[in-house]
């Protein structure tokens, strides 16, 4: 449906109140032609602006920086509404304060972008019936009725992580790979155990060491994480965290290679960047902007826990581009891999996938296709994965 437009006029940036976080509110509108429409009372009509709010800094390389710039295309995509964005909001009750501010000012859709987000999101979606509130990444209990205005969204992350597991399987010298993350969630583990199942697609000798920080950019830890593996022989490193520089500057300067995440960083590699994993964020959220703006967001596919990956054809995930030294052969291998995980019996986890132990993972036997759902209930590494996961 063709998008409805908004009522009124875009107001002046009003400066974001109080002082329990550092976050930063901004505001930006084009100036293109003014238009206007009636409010119908459904979520998300009638406002002047939407709200994206972030867990750490927008220019950081990863995550918080592929999610500002989606912001920047539904501001494109949309010039007559206030895009208004938030840097560095906690995941906590802050974040909760941050979203009821930018309702005041108009916004009557709300990105919430960090996993940790969801609790805060599911709160001002329950105080404010009229607002869509979208989280990122986190899945609501299907235990419990999903708010009609309310859905999470996600791409199927570990996808292109299993590809550019095979381009480190084939670059590896040491047969020693490295995996730096912060948090044992489900899209860790996920990812973690794609990348060294892609390794070991071609280099069945290949071991990844893992290093958790438990912090999503903390450049101190991601430092010392960086150096462990160095240390231990591991030459291709890549990783699980906000902010991606710190790591790649790290590891391009001790000759090693770099798979990136969340963003393009190939800049920060010149002669040891590979490939990586990275958001597409701006066709997903003008999309989901244009489902809201036509009264449709209830009921609607983002009225959900939206997934999506290469089955569907439209993964927001994907490959970044290679790097200088991934050779021709590399690069055919990584294209036949994608087209197979695009077909119906296409997966990285396809069975048998075993355990540390040896043993197979319950639900991934034999010949098995696990579906989304399954993947994303993982809770142990796969076999040849070197570290255990946190206890808490």
């Amino acid at each position: 449906m063709r998008a409805r437009r908004v009522v009124a006029a875009l107001s002046a940036v009003v400066a974001l109140v109080g002082a329990a976080c550092s976050s930063n509110v901004s505001s930006g509108a084009g100036s293109g032609p003014s238009s206007s429409s009636s409010a119908t009372g459904a979520p998300g009509l009638g406002g002047s602006a939407i709200g994206f709010i972030f867990v750490g800094p927008k220019n950081d390389f990863g995550y918080n920086q592929a999610a500002y710039d989606g912001s920047q295309a539904v501001k494109a995509a949309y010039p007559n509404l206030k895009v208004l964005t938030a840097e560095n909001v906690p995941e906590d009750d802050n974040a909760t304060r941050v979203m009821n501010s930018m309702i005041s000012q108009g916004a009557k859709i709300i990105f919430a972008t960090s996993y940790g987000h969801l609790n805060p999101a599911e709160a001002v979606a329950a105080q404010h019936p009229d607002v869509v509130v979208v989280q990122q990444g986190n899945l609501i209990p299907t235990s419990t009725a999903i708010p009609k205005n309310m859905g999470t969204y996600f791409g199927t992350v570990y996808e292109p992580v299993y590809l550019a597991g095979i381009a480190a399987g084939k670059a590896t010298k040491t047969n020693k790979l490295g995996y730096v993350y912060a948090f044992p969630i489900s899209q860790s583990i996920d990812n973690i155990d794609a990348f060294e199942l892609g390794a070991q697609s071609v280099n069945p000798a290949a071991k990844t060491s893992v290093v958790n920080t438990s912090a999503w950019c903390d450049p101190g830890k991601q430092t010392l994480a960086a150096s462990s593996l160095l240390s231990q022989g591991v030459d291709v490193i890549t990783q699980h965290q906000d902010c991606t520089s710190t790591i790649i500057k790290a590891t391009e300067a001790a000759g090693k290679y770099s798979v990136g995440y969340h963003a393009d960083a190939s800049s920060l590699a010149p002669k040891g960047w590979l490939t990586g994993s990275e958001w597409n964020w701006g066709p997903l959220y003008t999309d989901i902007v244009k489902t809201v703006l036509a009264g449709s967001f209830t009921g609607s596919k983002y009225n959900a826990n939206y997934r999506v990956g290469y089955k569907t054809g439209d993964n927001p995930f994907v490959q970044s581009k290679f790097g200088p030294s991934v050779s021709d052969d590399t690069k055919a291998l990584i294209a036949t891999a994608k087209t197979a995980l695009g077909q119906p019996d296409g997966s990285p986890f396809k069975g048998p996938v075993m355990d540390q132990s040896g043993k197979v993972i319950p639900g991934f036997e034999a010949g098995k296709v696990p579906d989304y759902a399954t993947i994303e209930s993982l809770t142990t590494f796969v076999q040849g994965i070197v570290g255990q996961i946190p206890k808490s």
